[in-house]
């Protein structure tokens, strides 16, 4: 737990007995920084109760880049890619980016700030820096882990299929360009003569996917096998830890902004790319009065960061103690939302492409009805408005115009070719990845390179957010339990082993739906609950001015004081409004999810069996019980023989009132060697480690008698 140091005088060291040994963390530069604390600060304690091994045993990032490309790796997600720009697409265009923006602002980087400090200063993961604060809070921690493997689980599968796109996109023409012949009656296949050839591919020939999930049916091999080379590209990664992982960041962090830019100048030159723009642009302020807006920027908001996984914390935790972690969060924010930005406009020039494409072939259809009437009823004076002579050189516009002003009123089976309804048809999530864009770049001359491209990208995109991710489950095992730390290797490979187990529950023909209700279902409310959490333990467990100190010693200057007031009211009452607006949205809405029907070829939306309701229910609960569990152990081990423990020299952190702060004018100052310069006090002594110390040693054994007095037993 963080103590709040008071100016004392000498009672500077702590021995810890838990052990059997005692572990003292020494100043960096000795005497030159015994003056590192100054009247009514408050001290960080860098080394939890958990935490035995030395600074030296512990991983490092090798440079400042490469931290910040692992950062921005893990926020920088799919989510970015087809998430913002639907919402943006469905929700106002321009005004919901100010309105994301300002969230940003107001929860996003306060909440992202205080787990980077949180992880910098404790150098812990998940479970060690709440455990840190308060024995109570550990919970938090193990919540962050499970929450973090429910995400890994259908990721990866996500990663998956685009390494199943990717290997399909090396021959031309792209399977997914036309409708395959029935051989038996040499027709084409009826599913996709009345679907799409991208939607018939992604539906039939990728997922085999059944009509409902009720039925299940047979393995997928072909995803099976691609789902196991995903977990093994992650394995590889991952296996020597931060410095395996951070050399691919390199690599997996850079490229999809390479691809972005080049499919944007690409895009740009495509006709109807304009009217993309122009409606992603144009704002539509009346949404800022409904709240259903608010709740989905709010969660695109604590979704882009990466906040509650345990990732940020993890990675942070690696930095040195003077990281300015306060630049670090405003630029990662930044890049995030830049790069939201920079994604949604290579979709909306894509859509505005491929909406104009379909307008046209509107146009053409209908031009092509009139011309043969015009033929068959001798109009010679054809259609007012309309050159029927050359009828390729009628454009959308100049068709609309003559709709509006004569096609309604002529009765016959003409349509409007209107290229606002069809920008208006957003295509969310996998649907935007796997049958919208591969529609679109089937259309591109050398249409192979561009799919290699587009799934590369998708592919680096999910890889890097996985290494955070799996960051998240592996650092704060192996923070708190020294037997997994010790054996990092065969704690990577049987987590991964692991996952790809349990993963085959969506490689079954009907696992896009379980992948559908995992990132639904399962991360979203555990999340909030522990974001909650997270922000009670440090804004009223802790304390905001406690906290700002300790960030103060790191940094060498203080945080601004909105900070204070952002993270005790604003966030967490933003936090708690999403909380009870997403389970009101759960209980009054049954939860649907969207099925494929084969004998209609097309979507249809359905809702969840009583099963699936009651797994929903089992994967929120199981994710956030680690909480309360913690909690309520915590309090009965407090209750449970205190003196005994106090006497064992428990370093569970359980009986921490217990010590008392000395209290003297006289400051503190440390030797050459970082010993601390002990005096009796008249009560039990506390544990104080310099800020920036970055060395633990271990002191050797003493005696018994020692031992009770130097603990003043």
């Amino acid at each position: 737990m963080w103590l709040e140091l008071q100016h004392t005088s000498s009672c500077v060291s702590f021995h810890m007995a838990g052990d059997g040994h005692e572990t003292e963390k020494s100043s960096l530069n000795g005497v030159e920084e015994g003056a590192w604390l100054t009247e009514s600060q408050s001290q960080m304690a860098l080394s939890s109760d958990a935490n035995e091994t030395t600074d030296g045993d512990r991983p490092a990032w090798d440079s400042k880049l490469q931290y910040v490309l692992a950062q921005v790796g893990f926020s920088v997600g799919l989510g970015n890619v087809w998430r913002f720009p639907y919402l943006c697409h469905q929700n106002g265009g321009g005004a919901f980016m100010l309105l994301y923006v300002f969230l940003l602002a107001v929860i996003g980087v306060p909440l992202f700030f205080m787990e980077l400090a949180a992880g910098q200063s404790i150098r812990q993961g998940s479970i060690g820096v709440w455990k840190h604060i308060s024995p109570k809070l550990c919970g938090i921690g193990y919540s962050s882990c499970l929450v973090c493997f429910y995400v890994a689980l259908y990721y990866n599968v996500i990663i998956a299929w685009s390494l199943f796109y990717m290997g399909n996109s090396f021959q031309y023409p792209l399977p997914w360009e036309n409708c395959p012949i029935d051989v038996s009656t040499n027709e084409t296949v009826k599913e996709c003569a009345r679907s799409s050839a991208t939607s018939y591919f992604w539906f039939r020939k990728a997922l085999n996917i059944s009509n409902s999930i009720d039925e299940s049916g047979e393995f997928n091999s072909v995803m099976t096998g691609c789902l196991l080379a995903a977990w093994t590209i992650v394995t590889l990664a991952m296996i020597k830890g931060i410095k395996s992982s951070a050399k691919v960041m390199y690599f997996s962090s850079v490229f999809p902004y390479v691809v972005l830019f080049i499919f944007l100048i690409r895009g740009l030159t495509l006709d109807g790319a304009m009217e993309g723009i122009t409606y992603m642009f144009y704002p539509r302020l009346e949404i800022w009065g409904n709240m259903q807006v608010w709740r989905q920027a709010a969660t695109q908001v604590f979704f882009a960061l990466g906040l509650g996984y345990g990732s940020v914390i993890a990675y942070s935790s690696y930095n040195p103690i003077q990281n300015n972690c306060h630049r670090d969060a405003l630029l990662v924010s930044g890049i995030n939302f830049m790069t939201s930005v920079l994604a949604s406009l290579v979709v909306f020039v894509i859509l505005g492409f491929r909406a104009k494409n379909i307008a046209k072939g509107c146009v053409a259809e209908n031009v092509h009805l009139l011309s043969n009437m015009w033929l068959e009823q001798e109009v010679h004076q054809g259609w007012p408005g309309l050159n029927m002579t050359e009828p390729s050189s009628i454009s959308v516009s100049d068709y609309r115009e003559w709709y509006n002003g004569h096609g309604a009123s002529l009765g016959l089976n003409i349509t409007d070719c209107n290229l606002d309804e069809e920008m208006k048809k957003g295509v969310e999530g996998t649907g935007l990845a796997f049958i919208a864009f591969t529609e679109v770049m089937a259309l591109f001359p050398a249409s192979p390179f561009w799919s290699i491209l587009f799934f590369l990208m998708l592919l680096n995109l999910g890889m890097s957010t996985m290494f955070g991710t799996m960051q998240g489950i592996l650092t704060p095992l192996m923070d708190n339990f020294k037997v997994l730390g010790r054996h990092r290797t065969l704690l990577t490979v049987s987590s991964c082993a692991l996952g790809f187990l349990l993963g085959l529950l969506f490689t079954q023909r009907s696992g896009n739906y379980f992948v559908a209700m995992f990132d639904d279902y399962s991360a979203t409310l555990p999340l909030v609950i522990v974001v909650i959490f997270e922000t009670i333990s440090v804004s009223w467990v802790y304390g905001t001015d406690r906290f700002l100190d300790d960030i103060e010693v790191m940094l060498k200057w203080r945080p601004p004081a909105v900070y204070k007031y952002l993270w005790k009211y604003i966030c967490l009452l933003a936090m708690i409004g999403l909380l009870a607006a997403s389970l009101l949205r759960m209980v009054f809405k049954r939860p649907t999810y969207t099925a494929w029907n084969e004998t209609m070829a097309s979507e249809r939306s359905l809702e969840y069996p009583s099963w699936a309701l009651a797994m929903i229910v089992m994967l929120i609960v199981f994710a956030s019980l680690p909480v309360p569990i913690g909690y309520i152990h915590s309090t009965f081990q407090d209750r449970k023989l205190p003196d005994a423990s106090f006497l064992e020299g428990d370093d569970k952190g359980v009986n921490r009132d217990l010590y008392t702060k000395c209290s003297s004018v006289e400051q503190l100052t440390f030797d050459d060697q970082g010993d601390a310069l002990a005096e009796d006090c008249t009560r039990p002594r506390v544990t104080f480690v310099p800020t920036g110390c970055e060395h633990y040693r271990l002191l050797p054994q003493q005696e018994d008698e020692e031992e009770e007095q130097d603990t003043g037993v």
